[in-house]
């Protein structure tokens, strides 16, 4: 069993520090280019481009990414030796976080923008656009931060390894 759990070693933090740095590149291009982007347009774009990606970004890559991510930095933990261990619980913990904050937060508000109807419908654009925009910005800069922690936390225990 140990030649096992040494054998996975390498690929299971790996595979785990490269499914984090893929959801931290996510969220740092929304924080970075997309939101900053969408912000100088105006509220009928904004939204109506909002609702586009929220439908779009569900998809079997990205969700596979999403939730794999804290499935491999769990096994990346088991799978470290002692020097390692802490850095990869690290990791772990703070790849759940990033799923916390976004079922928690960003799905939520997404959700209401959808839930908002057809844009060609909706009588007051920056009423909808102002109950998300700042909100989202906000927690999605959480999410920037815990999945970038996670990755250092990841990477260095590779190292550690």
């Amino acid at each position: 069993m140990t030649e096992t759990i040494e054998a996975l070693r390498g690929p299971a933090l790996l595979a785990a520090t490269l499914a984090t740095g893929l959801q931290a590149g996510t969220y740092y291009v929304w924080a970075c280019g997309v939101m900053p982007g969408l912000a100088r347009s105006d509220d009928r774009t904004f939204v109506a481009a909002l609702q586009h990606m929220n439908v779009a970004i569900v998809n079997p890559v990205f969700l596979a990414s999403f939730l794999g991510t804290p499935v491999l930095a769990a096994a990346a933990a088991v799978t470290c030796g002692s020097t390692a261990r802490p850095w990869a619980l690290a990791g772990l913990v703070l790849a759940i976080g990033t799923v916390v904050v976004t079922g928690a937060a960003n799905i939520p508000l997404n959700e209401a923008l959808e839930a908002a109807g057809n844009v060609d419908k909706i009588k007051d654009l920056a009423a909808v656009r102002a109950d998300f925009e700042d909100s989202w910005v906000r927690w999605n800069a959480v999410r920037v931060v815990t999945s970038t922690a996670s990755l250092a936390c990841l990477a260095w225990a590779t190292v550690k390894s």
